[in-house]
């Protein structure tokens, strides 16, 4: 590591208009060739449209370390619209820091970003900035009056007591000429030492890279611009990008215009290739030919994020964003077996070998009680402590095993104070065949629990009772020969036959009908004699006896989702 740059990636999210690129621009000491709001469309609107990038390059702290820390920072746009953008930024960085317009608060974006961050960052500060909007004589009262307030939104979430700072990145604000000087930024870059911990980088395995940017120089080729997910690449390797499945050479290479032979896990490069169409790739991912697959449906770990208002139906669509890719996806969840509710999460493999108990909904505290159908929910609403969906892409997607991925309503009105964000997870097992249906959901054993309750309609003899109202009249009922039932009064039975044809059937008691269930299943009155011509109808002489009990009937089996006979199992 010695004598190299080590990189740390710093995410700069927040609310639009918040001062984002002004704080990006004043912390920066190199600017790439998407930094500070560049593109036309850009500077036309005066908004952040795309990820923009530049570094600010300090002494890496400790003794005997490199020569110096390279703090790229991430500028994320802050528009409602661009949360595909934001979370595509969001998954590249190791530190963020959410930016607050001290004059407004947390506003909707900023709160999804916070989300964001919560997913898929450790390290948090808040910046709070354009302070210098604040009347001098309250200026202090209010930074403080601020200062509170996000130290209670911050209470609930893993970034619980991180450092808030005001600044005022572009005193004057975006039209004030550069001559006041940015208050607040040496602090700021005190806190960012102090609150970075050097990543660990691991340089082996596939190399795989996260385009955010990509155009050509005329005479040289076409220049890829992003981020270092794993491995690492040379001059002269060849590179896959799967998204247009060609191959091309690397021709040269750069870090914030300094050219370099190699990259590592972490680095952000500009990747030079041999000449393709860069409005081909506008985002996506270039990776060591043949590592990466694509996907048609994913068996993925969700976590339900909980500022998300309403349920998670099983069949509902949703915008799945995986990597720079957002598509929309339709989702079946399953938990643990009823057992199994407890069992340790396991977040790097999916067991093929276990059974699944098939859900309605995402199971979570307040939903619980509402999905609850019999044993498909656990013990009294009990929530398991990991449940999965099977996601259904609408178009093919490429990505990398064990990644992000974050399901969205992005549909939803953008101007309700609402979170739009539903859920998280991690990608454990990806599908690559078309036709996956017919191979492989046959082997994910996924199953519904299927009750079924009817009565004892008479005896037979000690040993067979005919029920009823258990299947409809046209059920065939032959496909249930066999299955056990359970009766009220304790005995087991096997179907063994349909009797008639109004949906009755047979049931044979291996063991008997115990004396007790003989007397409750007695008849509650002798037959009635044949009135001869001319005569009233009149019982015959005896003791009425009291009216029989009504004995039930349960039938309980487990039905394979995915299983293409619909077999009926019974444990």
């Amino acid at each position: 590591m010695a004598g190299r740059r080590v990189n740390v990636n710093v995410g700069v999210l927040g609310h639009i208009d918040s001062g984002k690129t002004a704080l990006a621009r004043a912390l920066s000491t190199t600017a790439s060739t998407a930094a500070f709001d560049r593109p036309p469309q850009s500077r036309e609107r005066g908004v952040t449209l795309d990820l923009g990038f530049s570094c600010l390059a300090l002494p890496l702290p400790g003794p005997g370390r490199a020569a110096e820390l390279q703090l790229t920072l991430v500028d994320c746009p802050g528009h409602a619209s661009l949360i595909r953008t934001i979370i595509g930024g969001a998954q590249i960085i190791d530190l963020m820091m959410l930016v607050i317009d001290v004059t407004k608060g947390m506003q909707t974006q900023s709160a999804e970003c916070l989300v964001i961050g919560q997913i898929a960052c450790q390290k948090l500060i808040v910046v709070l900035n354009k302070v210098d909007l604040l009347a001098e004589d309250k200026r202090q009262a209010a930074i403080d009056r601020m200062t509170r307030k996000m130290q209670k939104t911050l209470e609930n979430t893993k970034f619980q007591g991180a450092p808030i700072l005001p600044v005022a990145a572009k005193p004057g604000g975006p039209e004030a000429p550069d001559t006041e000087a940015p208050q607040g930024i040496s602090e700021l870059i005190e806190v960012l030492k102090s609150q970075i911990s050097i990543p660990t980088r691991d340089p082996s395995g596939p190399f795989l890279m996260s385009v955010d940017h990509c155009f050509s120089i005329k005479g040289q080729g076409t220049v890829m611009t992003g981020t270092v997910l794993s491995g690492s690449v040379s001059l002269g390797d060849s590179v896959e990008i799967p998204a247009l499945k060609v191959v091309r050479k690397v021709k040269s290479m750069q870090m914030f215009h300094t050219p370099v032979t190699e990259a590592a896990q972490g680095d952000r490069l500009g990747l030079c290739v041999t000449q393709f169409d860069p409005k081909a790739l506008e985002r996506g991912l270039v990776c060591t030919p043949g590592s990466l697959r694509t996907l048609h449906a994913a068996l993925v770990s969700v976590e339900k994020i909980p500022y998300f208002r309403g349920p998670l139906h099983t069949k509902a669509k949703f915008h799945i964003s995986v990597g720079h890719e957002t598509v929309m996806g339709r989702l079946l969840f399953f938990s643990p077996a009823p057992d199994g509710f407890d069992r340790e999460p396991v977040l790097d493999s999916f067991d093929l070998s276990r059974e699944y108990l098939f859900q309605e909904q995402y199971l979570s505290k307040d939903a619980a009680p509402a999905a609850a159908d019999g044993p498909q929910a656990g013990a009294a609403g009990q929530c398991p402590r990991q449940q999965w969906a099977l996601v259904e892409f609408e178009k093919p997607v490429t990505c990398p095993q064990l990644c992000l991925v974050i399901g969205s309503r992005l549909d939803a009105d953008i101007h309700t104070n609402s979170c739009r964000l539903a859920f998280h997870g991690v990608l454990l097992h990806g599908l690559e065949d078309k036709n996956y249906a017919e191979t492989f959901l046959p082997t994910l054993k996924v199953y519904k629990m299927k009750h079924k309750h009817g009565v004892v309609d008479r005896v037979m003899d000690d040993h067979s009772v005919i029920g009823r109202s258990l299947f409809k009249k046209e059920t065939n009922i032959q496909l249930f020969v066999g299955l056990e039932v359970q009766l009220s009064t304790g005995e087991r039975g096997v179907i063994d036959s349909a009797f008639g044809q109004s949906g009755k059937f047979k049931i044979h008691i291996p063991g008997g009908l115990s004396s007790e269930s003989k007397k409750t299943l007695a008849p509650a009155v002798k037959k009635r004699g044949r009135p001869g011509r001319g005569e009233a109808s009149v019982q015959e002489e005896g003791p009425e006896r009291p009216e029989p009990q009504h004995v039930t009937l349960s039938l309980s089996f487990k039905r394979y989702v995915f299983d293409p006979h619909k077999r009926m199992v019974q444990s």
